[in-house]
């Protein structure tokens, strides 16, 4: 399986593109940040993303595109930035019959490094673990694309493996202290609240 992962934004847009031979065997095809010029006409601007991303449709040509859902911001340009590139993005996948599917950033942090609320820092290093990177993907925009499309990956096999899975069985500080809280709240409450 194949899939482009983007992280939409008008500035900065992540496109990156994995494959997965299997669940714990994925490999970064490409990565790269889309840019435009803050100031120029929003139109062109979109445009510029968006050839970039039609470029890599038509290069690597994914079995699927995963995009990171506007969750919630409150600049209110910066959300119309992001929608109109998630939308002009939904647009050229459809185009070619490219099935799309969107994440909120706790579903690819979660999937990723097993904390929905993992730093920009803890998803860059997972992915590099994940894909086996010699360094981190940067900048933030790159990893996180990588991040959604292994995010995907993991969610249309059914399964997400385990971060310990796919790094050698290491937990980061943040994933052991996310599981004591867990197992925390769980004695003390008497298992999970419906």
């Amino acid at each position: 399986m194949r899939v482009l992962g983007v992280d939409p934004g008008l500035t900065r847009c992540g496109i990156g593109v994995v494959d997965a031979q299997a669940l714990d065997r994925l490999s970064c095809v490409s990565v790269s940040v889309a840019r435009s010029t803050p100031g120029t006409d929003q139109a062109v601007r979109v445009r510029s993303v968006a050839d970039r991303v039609k470029s890599a449709l038509d290069e690597f040509q994914p079995d699927a595109v995963a995009i990171e859902r506007v969750f919630s911001q409150h600049n209110l340009a910066t959300v119309m930035g992001v929608a109109q590139v998630t939308g002009a993005v939904m647009y050229l996948a459809t185009g070619k019959d490219i099935p799309v599917i969107l994440y909120t950033p706790t579903q690819v942090k979660a999937a990723i490094s097993g904390y929905g609320g993992a730093e920009k820092l803890q998803v860059q290093r997972m992915v590099a673990r994940v894909l086996r990177l010699d360094e981190l993907p940067r900048p933030a925009d790159a990893a996180d694309a990588l991040a959604i499309a292994i995010c995907h990956i993991w969610n249309a096999a059914g399964t997400s493996p385990t971060p310990e899975s796919v790094s050698g069985g290491v937990a980061t500080d943040s994933q052991r202290k996310w599981r004591e809280a867990e197992s925390r709240a769980r004695s003390t409450r008497g298992g999970w609240i419906s």
